[in-house]
């Protein structure tokens, strides 16, 4: 059945995110066909475009809880240098305790902005399919292929062929699949053989023009369309900027040469104009824990390698991709701009306020009581000052922290609405004690 999709991606979340943005991209490249411009190059493009616009809210909710995330940092850093150094189990317990009562009085999970990051990773890995297997997931560039296609499997030593070329050996389970073996025409054969003819250059297309001269009208009336397709501003998106400048050079034309030198010089400058509007973490404060600066240090040293590995990944990549690349760095860098005027204007107090009260309706959907789980929040980090060291004495003393934190336990236990989280837990609670007794 994996046949019948061609190249679409069948792996897990990935596959179906994946053929969900193909109908995006089928859809732009219909549109742009209706027009009389059907191109790989301006659908890459305008499918950039969308894409990063649906992830819009995903990406502002992001960076709201960065700019609380600096607001918290000094109280969590405080919490941090008061137990530096204690491994024993009452010390680590506390100070996961008091680290959780922070998040609880900024009314935010732990885990943050890694929703946001989960729902992102599939969608990015999503998007570097759809634009390298194009033909998988857009009919009319798909069709281009058959007429060939159709023509080359009746050939009898077509297989063998077609096997020879480099791009081959990525598809060696398809060519292991039974219809290959029993020399059947299905659509299973059909659509390898287009996964195959997708990746091939230019010369490697000269080679079934020569191999086969019958087919060499065929051949060129294939190429001719998937040129038209293909090429945006003199540049073949199917072809690597590497294979596009020794193709150019061997021409004679430098013009080319620059022109695809150009993808990924553009890639990695838009990446490093990308990085430089994001927020950076800060370095080298007294008030910072040891790790903390170890994890900025190393976000730096990643944000100044990003723009030279996209260099030289659009170099060796379809130039398509390269494309991709740049259009995202654009679209990214434009979304930076504007969120960036657009969470300096946010009071962070009244975000905080929304953000607890949002907190406080699930839990009292889990059946607990918000006022009793906010006080003591207040009461574990009122001895937190970003200002102080670890040698200060807190204004609590442990005694006073465990007996707050009993006392809200038992609250909890026994004012848990009945059938909440909190009733069932306290149940299960009750039945492991009585049996070990």
């Amino acid at each position: 059945m994996s046949g019948i999709l061609l190249t679409q991606n069948s792996t897990f979340i990935i596959g179906p995110v994946a053929k969900l943005l193909g109908y995006i991209m089928e859809g732009i490249f219909w549109a742009l066909d209706k027009v009389g411009i059907p191109n790989v190059g301006l659908s890459i493009i305008l499918f950039t475009i969308v894409i990063y616009l649906l992830m819009m809210p995903l990406t502002v909710k992001q960076q709201k809880f960065s700019k609380l995330s600096a607001r918290m940092n000094p109280e969590l850093q405080a919490i941090q240098s008061k137990y530096k150094g204690k491994k024993d189990n009452e010390s680590m317990m506390a100070m996961n305790q008091e680290t959780q009562a922070v998040y609880a009085k900024y009314g935010v999970s732990p885990s943050g902005s890694c929703l946001q990051l989960l729902i992102q990773m599939p969608i990015l890995f999503a998007l570097y399919r759809v634009i390298y297997a194009m033909p998988a997931y857009v009919g009319k560039i798909k069709d281009a292929f058959f007429p060939l296609v159709d023509k080359l499997i009746t050939v009898d030593i077509n297989a063998e062929f077609i096997k020879s070329f480099n791009a081959a050996a990525q598809f060696a389970k398809q060519f292991a699949n039974s219809s290959f073996i029993a020399g059947e025409t299905t659509d299973y054969v059909r659509n390898t053989y287009v996964d195959v003819l997708n990746k091939l250059s230019s010369a490697e297309w000269t080679s079934i023009a020569e191999t086969f001269p019958n087919l060499s009208a065929d051949v060129s009336d294939t190429v001719g369309l998937l040129n038209k397709y293909n090429y945006f501003f003199g540049l073949n998106m199917a072809d690597s900027p590497a294979f596009a400048v020794s193709k150019a050079m061997d021409a004679g034309s430098w013009l080319l040469v620059i022109g695809a030198l150009l993808i990924p010089v553009l890639s990695g400058l838009t990446q490093w104009i990308n990085v430089k509007l994001m927020p950076q973490p800060e370095t080298n404060n007294s008030n910072n824990s040891d790790q903390q600066n170890t994890m900025a240090q190393s976000m730096k040293m990643m944000n100044m390698t990003m723009p030279i590995m996209s260099i030289i990944f659009c170099f060796t990549l379809p130039s398509g991709m390269g494309l991709y690349w740049i259009a995202g760095a654009v679209v990214r860098t434009i979304q930076q701009i504007i969120i960036n005027k657009h969470i300096d204007k946010i009071d962070m107090d009244e975000m905080i306020k929304n953000n607890i009260e949002k907190r406080n309706k699930k839990l009292e959907k889990a059946g607990m009581d918000p006022q009793k789980l906010n006080n003591y929040a207040t009461m574990s980090t009122r001895n937190v000052n970003p200002s102080k060291t670890a040698s200060n004495k807190p204004s609590l003393t442990q005694e006073e922290r465990e007996a707050a934190m009993k006392k809200a336990t038992d609250y909890y236990n026994n004012n848990a609405k009945p059938g909440s989280i909190a009733a069932k837990a306290n149940m299960v609670k009750k039945y492991n004690e009585n049996n070990n007794k």
